[in-house]
């Protein structure tokens, strides 16, 4: 009672691990297709590294857990992580869409997976609800997500992700997420080896607070990069 700190990192990690080990089991069981087991270059048509069981399910593994942490680190501003998750939602659906049609699949040179079109159904349902959930979170923030909303919704792209077969597109495409881990890591580290570090303050967003930026100026401008990552990200179907 009275407790306000919440359940303790360590286990909050325990649980997103063995969620996003059983995640990446069930996906590699479902399988009934050579090509949902291969991990796919992007701008290369002829690049597809078979892998196996174990190598399945430790990318399967990092890609589900990493998002989902990712995502809930962006989560600092009003509407920070929510606006680049739609877009990215939204583009995995279309990538979901031409996976799942052997026509486009073929056209696009991506692997043709039967049925994984499916997964549009849900990529829509997550992009509808999160446009929901910003109108309402958009600065200044009458509800947030909290741990628990953005850790599911960083974990929902990573498993998408794993389902179309496009990992290393959604390390694109997320870029900001990637961002905001990422230079937080190497703050840390170079705080520890020389006392001292270009940036301010982990996660970024929080950086370029401390150097005068407004809230609304650096969410409006992170989302300006994701929607730049994502197009990136989309111009692989056709760039091959």
């Amino acid at each position: 009672m009275g407790n306000s700190k919440g359940l303790a990192a360590r286990y909050k990690y325990l649980a997103q691990s063995v969620i996003g080990l059983g995640a990446a089991l069930v996906l590699h069981n479902l399988h009934q297709f050579s090509s949902e087991s291969v991990l796919y270059v992007p701008f290369f048509k002829t690049v597809a590294v078979p892998m196996s069981t174990a190598a399945f399910l430790a990318l399967s593994y990092f890609v589900i857990v990493g998002t989902s942490n990712a995502v809930n680190l962006t989560d600092g501003l009003d509407g920070l992580a929510i606006m680049p998750a739609v877009m990215v939602a939204a583009a995995l659906g279309i990538f979901a869409y031409v996976t799942g049609n052997i026509r486009f699949a073929t056209y696009l040179q991506i692997p043709y997976i039967p049925g994984v079109g499916e997964a549009l159904i849900f990529s829509a349902t997550l992009v509808g609800a999160g446009l929901g959930f910003l109108w309402f979170n958009s600065y200044p923030a009458q509800v947030f997500m909290g741990d628990v909303g953005a850790l599911a919704v960083g974990a929902a792209l990573g498993t998408l992700a794993v389902i179309v077969r496009q990992e290393i597109v959604l390390f694109v495409m997320g870029g900001v997420f990637v961002l905001e881990t990422g230079l937080g890591d190497v703050a840390g580290g170079v705080v520890q080896a020389h006392g001292q570090a270009n940036i301010r303050m982990a996660p970024i967003h929080h950086h370029f607070e401390l150097k005068g930026w407004a809230e609304p100026k650096v969410i409006v401008r992170f989302w300006i990069i994701s929607f730049v990552l994502v197009l990136v990200g989309l111009a692989t179907l056709k760039i091959r």
